[in-house]
Parts: C-alpha cells; sequence; structure tokens
C-alpha cells in the first residue's frame, strides 16, 4: 500500500496544506481516471480503477484532521483503539455531557442559535486537540491515541448537532 502523503507529495505530518492537497488529488484523478482508459488494455484500466480508488480514499483520510491524525498514528504503529477503548479523563467526560444536554435543551427550545453556538464552542475545543494531537504525534505517539479518541467524539457530537439543526429547520 502506497503511503497517502507520498501519493501526494505531501510532508509526512498532521499540519498539511490542504490547497496543496486539493491541487494535487485533482492534478492525480485527472492523470488516472478511468474514463482516460476506455480505449486501454485490461491491466491498464484496472491500474487506473485501483490508483483512482486508493486516490478517493487518500484525499478523504487526509483532508479530515481526525482520520490524518489516526492514520499518522497507523503509519507509526499505534492503534487509536476507538471502538473498544472508551475510557476517557473526568473533564472529558463532563464536557461531553454538557454538550448532550445542551443539545437536548436546544431540541425542546427548537434553537438552532443555540445549537450553532454549541457547534462553535465544539469547534474551538476540536482546534485545540488537534493543535495538541499535532505535537504529541511528534513527541508522544501513544498520548496521540486519547487525543484522537476526543477528537473523534467531537467529530460524532458535531454530526449530531447537524443533523438536529437540519431537522429543526425542516
Amino acid at each position: 500500500m502506497q503511503n497517502y502523503f507520498e501519493l501526494f507529495q505531501l510532508p509526512q505530518q498532521f499540519t498539511i496544506d490542504t490547497a496543496v492537497l486539493d491541487t494535487n488529488y485533482r492534478k492525480l484523478l485527472a492523470e488516472v481516471h478511468p474514463d482516460r482508459f476506455v480505449n486501454a488494455s485490461a491491466a491498464e484500466k484496472m491500474h487506473s480503477m485501483r490508483t483512482a480508488t486508493l486516490a478517493n480514499e487518500a484525499y478523504q483520510t487526509l483532508k479530515q484532521p481526525t482520520a490524518r491524525a489516526r492514520y499518522l498514528l497507523q503509519l507509526a504503529g499505534i492503534a487509536t483503539d476507538e471502538e473498544n477503548n472508551t475510557a476517557m479523563p473526568a473533564d472529558f467526560l463532563m464536557a461531553q455531557m454538557e454538550w448532550r444536554e445542551a443539545m437536548d435543551d436546544a431540541r425542546f427550545a427548537r434553537n438552532v442559535a443555540a445549537l450553532d453556538n454549541l457547534l462553535q464552542d465544539m469547534r474551538q475545543q476540536a482546534r485545540q486537540l488537534q493543535q495538541q494531537v499535532a505535537a504529541e504525534i511528534t513527541r508522544a505517539p501513544a498520548e496521540a491515541a486519547l487525543t484522537v479518541r476526543k477528537l473523534r467524539f467531537i467529530d460524532k457530537v458535531s454530526e449530531d448537532v447537524n443533523q438536529l439543526i437540519a431537522q429543526l429547520e425542516d
């Protein structure tokens, strides 16, 4: 399997230039898109399809900060174990409960503005954790696994908030 960072000619680090990622992704996809290989041999068509699939998977992984951090840890041989390890520090558990309560209150009051404010708070927390994980990946990768699990939770709650906003706006 080709390294996703190498595929897009990016440094193997958490902080990347997403504009360069976008540009290199479009350039690679233009080169290997299956439509360009309609009259090619079966082997060339298969290679095109595999490369395009890899490019799409790599792009989605590197574009999203939590997935990018998870991938970097995977490259370092560290599993985040997100499905099995749900242990979190007490302060983070309290924040989770507060976010869920705020969602419930906003749902009951049909208050989209409160949900928007909640999303802003969660995005700020995610930005702080992204800065933290960028440092941890290089100096203490094992600690970064916990931070990735926190980011994944924030991603999930953010999705739930966005879905609730969509429901309330309908």
